[in-house]
């Protein structure tokens, strides 16, 4: 166990001391910062924009409907010809020209609308051109047949079914988006930093067996110890980069967004909507956040978050080791990549649409027990409410298959380590497993 210190210790000074580890630990936290505030800044350039559309309304039904806001400007066309309509608005600053022609009756009316434009117009100014429309039109047809509109809104009643389940728990269509978010951030996460720090442990293998260290250390030190050492070194210093993001990326957004005045949300749908909520409703949205957030088994999630994230990477860290002990270099490992990534793959696959629909079902149930495939998709089952003996379980079992995947890949590495010059098959990875 000392040597296991050791090789631990060494692994992990080797990676932080590296040039590279560390350029790429302060340089990336600041890309990222970068990244979001052009992203940020282009935006509030997008929300700066002014339209200035013209309105050629022969019909007269909308004369009055079509009101100016802070990004949209109408201006109403009257006395010109669709021609000559078309000619002021290529010559002018105009983003396009809504034509809206005279009808013998409101059918005919939908189907000739036209909306002009240099290029093709944006998504949601169209959207709230056709609403705006079609209200009015739909209200036009009811005045024909002899109906108030007014009257018939009145009698309108929404319905919002209350959701509770059978222990008198309350739950609700925001609060399940919110438990996807939350499922799925941790599953995904789980998921990049074991692509990212398995190759990490990979590399670091096919280099010393290259450089031949491996030969002086192999001498001293049981396989399944260096193996465990090289994991359990290149996790501390995965973590220690992972932290050092986390708060560099926390400061660098504190500076950017009060010094440059950037606001995170500016430009993005929900910012929008709560800009143009009314009657207390930016409040109303903002509390009943708070409340589903609260009422996430946030404690419970973070626990298990932990265990998952440790019990998968050292599961998914000992194929890679294994991986680069066999080849001689990154080209060769292309082979052996794809059945160690494809349940990852599957995982997500899983989570995103299989527990999103039924986060109960039998499939979800089934991978969330499979250890290549629990610590994502479990993950992404617990903020839905999976009983605690469930994912005992599901770690007890995670755990067990790794110490049964380091006894795999021991006895590849223990092999594959001292050779050189021949890329291995799958039959003689096979023989060595007997040796």
């Amino acid at each position: 166990m000392n040597h296991l210190s050791l090789i631990i210790k060494r692994e992990y000074l080797t990676k932080v001391r590296n040039k590279s580890f560390i350029v790429m630990t302060f340089l990336s936290p600041i890309i990222f910062v970068g990244i979001f505030a052009l992203v940020a800044y282009l935006s509030s350039l997008n929300n700066d924009t002014v339209r200035n559309i013209s309105v050629l309304d022969e019909s007269g039904f909308f004369t009055e409907e079509f009101n100016s806001t802070p990004h949209t400007r109408y201006q109403i066309l009257t006395n010109v010809s669709l021609e000559e309509a078309k000619k002021q608005a290529e010559t002018k600053e105009v983003y396009g020209l809504l034509y809206i022609p005279k009808t013998e009756n409101l059918e005919s009316l939908s189907k000739g609308i036209t909306f002009y434009s240099e290029d093709s117009p944006s998504l949601s100014l169209m959207g709230d051109i056709n609403d705006l429309l079609e209200n009015k039109v739909n209200t036009l047809k009811l005045r024909e047949a002899g109906i108030d509109s007014e009257t018939i809104k009145s009698l309108h009643i929404n319905i919002n079914a209350n959701q509770e389940t059978f222990k008198g728990m309350e739950t609700s269509k925001l609060g399940s988006g919110l438990k996807l978010i939350f499922g799925g951030a941790a599953g995904y996460l789980l998921f990049m930093f074991i692509i990212i720090y398995g190759n990490m442990i990979m590399r670091s293998v096919i280099e010393e067996k290259t450089s031949r260290v491996i030969e002086v250390i192999i001498s001293s030190v049981k396989p399944r110890l260096l193996l465990l050492g090289k994991i359990f070194g290149t996790t501390l210093a995965g973590i220690t980069q992972f932290l050092v993001w986390v708060v560099l990326i926390l400061v660098l957004m504190t500076v950017v967004t009060s010094v440059f005045g950037i606001d995170p949300a500016a430009g993005s749908p929900s910012q929008q909507v709560l800009e143009n909520s009314v009657d207390g409703g930016t409040q109303q949205i903002i509390h009943d956040v708070m409340l589903e957030i609260n009422n996430l088994p946030i404690a419970n999630l973070i626990v298990m978050f932990v265990l998952f994230f440790v019990g998968g990477y050292l599961l998914y860290a000992s194929l890679y080791a294994s991986v680069g002990a066999a080849v001689d270099s990154e080209t060769d490992t292309q082979q052996f990549m794809m059945p160690i990534l494809m349940p990852l793959i599957l995982a997500v696959y899983v989570g995103f649409f299989t527990v999103i629909d039924n986060p109960h079902g039998t499939v979800s149930q089934v991978f969330s027990y499979i250890p290549f495939t629990s610590p994502v998709v479990m993950l992404m089952r617990i903020p839905f409410g999976v009983p605690l003996w469930q994912q005992i379980l599901s770690v007890v079992i995670l755990f067990a298959t790794f110490g049964g995947m380091v006894w795999f890949a021991a006895k590849i590495y223990r092999v594959g380590i001292l050779m050189y010059g021949k890329k291995p098959t799958y039959k003689e990875i096979y023989k060595w497993l007997k040796y």
